[in-house]
């Protein structure tokens, strides 16, 4: 026997043994160290922390990774909001920002409250702009109301002339004013209706990223006494009073055009626009429709699905072997190993399960069945001319694949497809059921091939 199979064999077995570590327990934590850098971002030309290495690190920082299956509203309980988007005075080209700009602040205001998996999606009816917001665990609905809000502010800070402004170790962005400046944070009269517009811009001389903000004629009158009387000292911008850029005067800026520059990525600083831009564009959110979903409901809705899994499954591994014998048992062997590591990758990505997504995940096995069917016939047609069962593997094989490939491709595109055009569970029956194609190509083609080369031929 060769020793590549043995390897595969015992490459099989380590990943099998990995994955059913993780899918035993409810819930693994892991600690681990990361260390953090501090941020070092500048208006004009000037650092952003007075005294601090920007290349310093905040130390070692213990982290928990939770392992359990994230469950969507569906299966968890919670609230379903949708919002519609006032436009009125918001220009045609400028809409869809302005809704993007809205649901950025969602997504913060949720994720403050440690609310796990939320799901926040725009949506355009007729000519209605819409937020439709998923919050898992939370059935309350006025607390989810009252969680989300209606309109984000944008609002500048400088600091008293006693006090003085530094991050600590538990002032990572983004944080409360105190947090910044302590009790000694003063609120400006400049405000998200002063700012005109917040961009993306590139420095001319080192080509990196950088936000440029233009400000109102009133705006930009405002800005150059605040940066006069706050040379040298941190000018807070806050949303919705918490920090998120506490950027360093350098001069006094009095065209009413300013940059933040510093060690940005061009996703970073498309982010930091587009938050900058929800407390600047004149839009106000209202709830349209709300709804809760108890966990009763959603336990039932898991305990259904669970079943009806596990019964296709078994009907599955009984046809098989049936059909098949020992060709069919292998293949249960291969289902299983590619079921556990389907599972795992569901715990670690982390993909949020919802009901339509545990459908494409099953939906997945049946996929990953149909391979091996197509390997094992073509298996047989060649016994039939009379092969040995070694020449007959690897043509069957060799001539399944085409066919396994084509029909995978097939199912992938229509996955983007939906994934790109849907919302919502559709897009997790997209994800679950891409994810478990790709795995079921692997279980076919690898792991099958390897249990027959290690035990169907001897």
């Amino acid at each position: 026997m060769s020793g590549k199979p043995r390897f595969l064999f015992a490459c099989i077995i380590i990943l099998t043994l990995i994955a059913a570590i993780i899918n035993i327990p409810a819930k693994i934590p892991v600690s681990f160290d990361t260390t953090i850098p501090l941020i070092n971002k500048k208006i004009s030309i000037h650092k952003t922390f007075n005294g601090i290495n920007p290349n310093a690190y905040l130390g070692p920082l213990k982290l928990k990774r939770d392992l359990s299956f994230k469950k969507g509203l569906d299966l968890e309980g919670g609230t379903s909001i949708t919002l519609k988007a006032d436009m009125q005075g918001v220009p045609q080209d400028k809409q869809k920002d302005a809704l993007d700009s809205a649901k950025s602040v969602i997504e913060r205001r949720v994720n403050f409250f440690g609310v796990s998996e939320p799901i926040v999606q725009t949506a355009k009816v007729n000519n209605d702009y819409r937020i439709i917001v998923e919050i898992p665990g939370i059935t309350n609905v006025s607390e989810a109301v009252s969680l989300i809000g209606t309109t984000a502010k944008l609002t500048f800070w400088e600091q008293g002339a006693s006090g003085s402004a530094k991050l600590t170790p538990q002032g990572q962005l983004p944080l409360g004013i105190e947090q910044l400046y302590g009790q000694d944070g003063k609120k400006t009269n400049l405000s998200g209706e002063d700012l005109q517009q917040a961009t993306v811009s590139f420095n001319a001389n080192t080509g990196q990223p950088q936000v440029q903000l233009t400000f109102t004629p009133e705006g930009t009158k405002k800005f150059a006494e605040i940066t006069q009387r706050n040379v040298d000292k941190i000018l807070a911008i806050a949303l919705d009073n918490y920090v998120i850029e506490p950027p360093r005067v350098n001069e006094p800026i009095l065209n009413g055009s300013a940059v933040i520059t510093g060690n940005f990525t061009t996703e970073q600083a498309k982010a930091l626009t587009v938050q900058l831009n929800a407390g600047a564009l004149p839009i106000s959110l209202s709830v349209l429709e709300q709804h809760a979903i108890g966990a009763s409901l959603g336990q039932d809705s898991l305990s259904k699905s669970l079943f009806a899994g596990i019964l296709g499954f078994l009907v599955i591994v009984i046809f098989m072997s049936i059909l098949y014998g020992r060709l069919g048992i292998i293949a249960s062997i291969a289902l299983v190993v590619y079921t556990l590591l389907t599972l795992s990758l569901f715990r670690l990505i982390p993909i949020t399960l919802t009901l339509a997504g545990i459908a494409g995940f099953i939906l997945s096995i049946g996929i990953a069945v149909d391979a091996n069917i197509l390997i094992f016939e073509r298996m047989r047609e060649e016994l039939r001319k009379g092969k040995s069962r070694d020449t007959a593997l690897a043509l069957g094989f060799s001539r399944a694949w085409s066919s396994i490939r084509d029909s995978n491709i097939a199912s992938l595109i229509t996955c983007v497809i939906l994934y790109y055009f849907g919302t919502g569970m559709i897009r997790g029956f997209a994800v679950t059921l891409a994810l478990g194609v790709l795995v079921s190509m692997f279980s076919a083609i690898t792991v099958t091939r390897t249990l027959l080369r290690m035990f169907y031929k001897s």
